[in-house]
């Protein structure tokens, strides 16, 4: 496995990435039993050395606390870096409706104008920089029009403190909406081997448009990571010790399936993290995977997957043994 990072545009903004990124919401600690800031910094660092420009964050992961850790990460390599970030996920606030409560905070859902405007200068003080690449709303605001959370974002983007325009979270209507005003460029969404709704209700309507499409959870929380077998353990604040998801099961068929796929992962010398953040870029409409790490071994597996081309014949495979192995998940 040879060459160089896959490179692709955030939708119509002229803003290029690469088409892996590095997702940061682990580095955050939130709902992932903590954070090491020595190992997360080098982590980044790894990935940036490996090609990986895109990297993706927000406020909610750890109140702050990963927008911060990528920030000191980038001090002196911020050109190297396309920055996306998020909003709409607010504590300063109590407009909107409440969403979860985070180390005692309670946190709401909220894109009215006012809380756009505090939010953006708060994560550009964060990440130590005058411009956030792309900047999606996180999830979405009942209470708030979108058109106005679009005329805010707009705003900021002519102000030069953003470069692109992203929503995630979004159902079908939703994006319609978004789609309407001209002015997105990318959403955000779940998407993996095992969670392929958006492929029905959201990127037909994305492919027309020519938005990008960025997943996340493209290795399905590292379930499909090829090292997460029916012995493992999880334990403190992982969100994944008592997800009907990592039932002994699932990781038993999860693991089976690595093994069937095996053979595609041997004749590229590739992991099986790398082989399905590859294929997940292979299918229609997706653009990016985000793929999180907090370790600089993590980071590079993850980056040579942008490296990997697969060949007609390996999807098939690969698809085969979706069929045979993962088409029957629990939860």
């Amino acid at each position: 496995m040879s060459g160089e990072q896959l490179t692709r545009e955030i939708g119509h903004s002229g803003v290029k990435a690469s088409a892996v990124g590095l997702g940061t919401w682990a580095i955050g600690g939130w709902m992932w039993g903590g954070t090491d800031e020595a190992e997360s910094i080098a982590a980044i660092h790894a990935s940036l050395d490996a090609g990986v420009t895109l990297i993706d964050t927000a406020p909610a992961y750890g109140l702050g606390r990963s927008e911060e850790i990528v920030g000191k990460a980038l001090a002196g390599r911020r050109d190297q870096a396309v920055i996306a970030t998020k909003c709409g996920l607010v504590w300063h606030t109590q407009k909107g409706r409440h969403f979860f409560d985070q180390d005692g905070k309670p946190v709401h859902r909220y894109l009215g104008r006012d809380a756009i405007i505090h939010e953006v200068e708060e994560s550009l003080r964060r990440l130590g920089t005058d411009h956030i690449d792309l900047y999606i709303t996180h999830w979405q605001d009942a209470t708030t029009p979108i058109e106005e959370t679009v005329r805010a974002l707009e705003e900021l983007k002519a102000a030069g403190k953003i470069r692109a325009i992203g929503a995630s979270n979004v159902d079908r209507s939703e994006l319609q909406r978004y789609i309407e005003t001209g002015s997105l460029d990318a959403i955000q969404e779940r998407f993996s081997m095992i969670d392929r709704e958006i492929e029905a209700d959201l990127l037909p309507l994305t492919i027309a448009s020519g938005v990008s499409t960025l997943s996340y959870s493209s290795l399905a929380l590292g379930l499909l990571s090829g090292t997460v077998g029916p012995d493992r353990i999880f334990s403190g604040d992982d969100q994944r010790k008592d997800n009907p998801r990592f039932s002994v099961g699932n990781r038993q068929k999860a693991k089976d399936f690595s093994d069937a796929i095996q053979p595609v992962a041997a004749r590229h010398d590739a992991s099986i993290a790398q082989v399905v953040i590859a294929w997940t870029l292979a299918q229609p409409g997706i653009t990016f995977a985000l793929c999180g790490a907090r370790n600089p071994a993590q980071a590079l597996d993850n980056a040579r997957a942008g490296t990997l081309q697969l060949s007609v014949d390996d999807l098939k495979a690969i698809d085969a043994a979706l069929s045979a192995k993962l088409a029957h998940m629990d939860g």
